[in-house]
């Protein structure tokens, strides 16, 4: 199965991400079929650039997005649907006396 997801690049402490489609099993640090744009998450900068045409076109063709992504596509309004909950809250441990 194919999936668009964020692969890191960078440095150690300002690590930025590229945009690929790749096979699902693959390594992120290895090949992957394209690159779709990148992402720097930093909030002084936080730019997005994609490839909006590519990402429809690998969507229409039955590609899947990783939750992140998701988020980040509905973010640049390139997919028009609700964002996903990426993560869940730990439950609170109670305090024994």
């Amino acid at each position: 199965m194919l999936t668009i997801r964020l692969a890191p690049r960078g440095k150690k402490h300002h690590i930025t991400y590229r945009l690929v489609v790749s096979e699902k099993t693959k390594d992120m640090f290895g090949d992957y079929l394209e690159d779709l744009g990148s992402y720097d998450p930093h909030p002084s900068t936080s730019v997005l650039n994609f490839k909006t045409d590519r990402i429809k076109h690998w969507l229409a063709n039955g590609a899947q997005t990783s939750d992140t992504v998701h988020n980040l596509l509905v973010e640049a309004k390139i997919i028009d649907k609700p964002k996903l909950r990426v993560w869940k809250a730990k439950p609170k441990k109670e305090v024994v006396k």
